[in-house]
């Protein structure tokens, strides 16, 4: 696939407010990017840029060859979807749709025909003639969709289109807009928050934190090898748990001295205090004979597919909490009880490691 989008270097600023700093990224053609970060990091901006509704300070924006860095949003390929769904109150359904397409000059047959397309394509036939008031927050998001899609845009951009909604339309539309994306072959960026959203609707995923990218990547290379620490600690849940590397085969947390498989991340770290990090899914309770850590439970939360447990290394109840996803099944097997006493294992193959932090230094410094 051939760069369809190419940011260059932008910049934007706000009085002495440096929104975005130095982005620099590539969009392939019919790919599908997920702007990703906590709230004021700056994804919302970018998208912005893209679209034209905001002027970048400096920098380059090159869309299928053509320089739009300074083009006025009526100049540039592209539909949007907003999270407020946007539609004219006044307009049905139809009307909501065609507006756009008779303003491309399309004549009122045209835009019988691809109302009556979108609308299939959308699953709202029988809706046409209805005003947004009368459809729920789904159904106007589809034609939000719709609309954007039914002016065929070389680029589509989502601005958190789904967070309005309730979790089960959530998940059902974010399969419907995967699957029309694909369908169609539609470049495609969207703002989100949501990491469950990004994880699974993604091609790639653009982690932003402070004006600054954090990281690129697809799914699973964002969930598994988190770049930094923002990373890990942003997306899912993730365990930091304090250690020190005894030589090239041992390190040790609290008093418990643990073997380093051959295959460990953390083979190439000289001896010193590192925080390593960890999911709650690659840990799990095991004999006491076996490469462990002795831990003390302190609560156990039912999550429905599986039992979140929450642990304190027992010889250092002052440290952070240590959480394990025990599936279901396996639960019943343990007979887990809180206050318990049990021996943790950890999936060293899923090791990340990043520099320790001291309540006494405020900077957080990432591997």
């Amino acid at each position: 696939m051939q760069t369809y989008l190419n940011i260059d270097n932008v910049v934007k600023k706000f009085g002495q407010f440096t929104a975005l700093e130095k982005i620099s990224f590539s969009i392939k053609e019919g790919e599908f990017v997920c702007f990703l970060g906590p709230s004021g990091c700056g994804k919302t901006t970018l998208l912005r840029c893209i679209a034209g509704l905001e002027a970048v300070t400096s920098g380059l924006m090159v869309q299928a060859g053509t320089d739009i860095t300074h083009l006025p949003p009526e100049k540039r390929d592209f539909g949007i979807v907003f999270q407020s769904y946007a539609l004219f109150p006044n307009l049905t359904v139809q009307d909501n749709i065609a507006l756009g397409l008779k303003n491309q000059g399309h004549s009122n047959y045209d835009c019988i025909n691809l109302v009556n397309k979108w609308l299939a394509m959308v699953g709202l036939t029988d809706f046409a003639n209805q005003y947004p008031n009368q459809l729920s927050g789904g159904q106007q998001q589809r034609v939000a969709l719709a609309r954007a899609l039914a002016l065929s845009p070389g680029l589509l951009l989502l601005d958190e289109p789904l967070s309005a909604l309730d979790a089960k339309v959530r998940t059902y539309l974010r399969e419907e807009i995967c699957r029309l994306q694909k369908k169609l072959g539609i470049t495609s960026v969207m703002v989100t928050h949501d990491q469950e959203e990004a994880l699974a609707m993604a091609d790639r995923i653009v982690v932003m934190n402070q004006g600054v990218i954090e990281q690129i990547g697809s799914p699973q290379e964002i969930y598994e090898q988190p770049a930094t620490r923002f990373v890990a600690n942003f997306v899912g849940t993730m365990n930091f748990i304090s250690a020190s590397i005894i030589n090239k085969s041992f390190i040790r947390i609290g008093e418990s001295l643990l073997k380093i498989p051959e295959n460990t991340p953390i083979k190439g770290i000289k001896s010193g205090l590192v925080d390593l990090a960890i999911r709650p899914e690659c840990l799990y309770f095991c004999s006491e004979s076996e490469n462990s850590i002795s831990v003390k439970i302190q609560f156990i939360e039912f999550q429905g597919a599986y039992y979140q447990v929450e642990c304190q290394l027992w010889d250092e109840l002052s440290a952070p909490s240590i959480y394990v996803n025990v599936p279901v099944r396996e639960a019943r097997k343990l007979n887990l009880k809180s206050q318990q006493t049990r021996n943790l294992a950890i999936d060293t193959t899923q090791i990340r490691t990043y520099s320790p932090t001291y309540k006494s230094k405020p900077t957080v410094v990432a591997a």
